[in-house]
């Protein structure tokens, strides 16, 4: 069965790898689902490991709905991904009505050509998931990663293998993937599971600090952007 590890430093990278996984997917702040990992990161993560590295393209956290400017970063970081090496783009776009944007999703596979290409988690947002598995299968979508539009892939299991029996791309299980339930989608027939692993430590006593966090912008539902005309007041304040 292959394990994909979703790693999110060079030393979560090098771990992977010594544990045995078969591949990685490298992205940054897993705390809102991932984002794509700098140039620098990649670099070094591909010099450093000898398996298979499938890089998230993801221009932010929140919705899968992405505006033109964000599309033609998506399409730039595809294209210097294929400059540095990697083997693997894992990204997804979904319409309003949280349909596939075959279009756009497209694009992006034919782009990443030769490389692998999974539609990331986003799916677990899709109402009809048997369409969109026609779509992305048509479209040359190799892997799948999704919980089975649960909370997690457990919750999901028995979606997960009534979709892998529906289509010849691979039906990846992730989210809350464990060491207690690990085996569960091997038993159901699945071919890949998708984890993480994540520890924390490397502690740092911030008490009487204020914090650098900002829960203002841990917001799914909407995208932040710099007002222009916030922007331009401050400025005229002061020019």
């Amino acid at each position: 069965m292959l394990v994909e590890v979703c790693a999110n430093s060079l030393e979560s990278a090098k771990n992977a790898e010594r544990a045995g996984a078969d591949r990685i997917e490298l992205c940054s702040e897993l705390g809102v689902g991932g984002i794509t990992p700098s140039a620098g990161l990649i670099q070094l993560v591909i010099r450093e490991l000898s398996i298979p590295v499938h890089v998230l393209i993801r221009p932010r956290g929140g919705h899968f709905t992405y505006s033109e400017t964000e599309f033609e970063v998506m399409k730039a970081d595809i294209l210097a991904c294929k400059d540095l090496g990697v083997h693997g783009i894992v990204s997804g776009i979904l319409m309003k009505d949280f349909s596939v944007d075959v279009e756009r999703t497209k694009v992006l596979v034919e782009l990443a050509k030769p490389m692998h290409f999974t539609f990331h988690r986003a799916f677990d947002w899709v109402d009809s998931p048997l369409e969109a598995i026609k779509q992305l299968e048509a479209m040359g979508v190799q892997t799948i990663l999704t919980s089975g539009g649960e909370a997690s892939a457990e919750n999901g299991i028995k979606k997960l293998a009534t979709w892998q029996k529906e289509t010849s791309m691979t039906i990846m299980a992730g989210g809350g993937v464990s060491p207690n339930n690990a085996s569960k989608f091997k038993q159901i027939g699945l071919q890949a599971i998708h984890c993480s692993g994540t520890s924390f430590g490397n502690r740092v006593d911030l008490e009487g600090k204020i914090s650098m966090n900002s829960a203002k912008h841990l917001v799914e539902d909407e995208v932040a952007v710099s007002n222009l005309e916030t922007l331009t007041s401050i400025v005229r304040a002061v020019k």
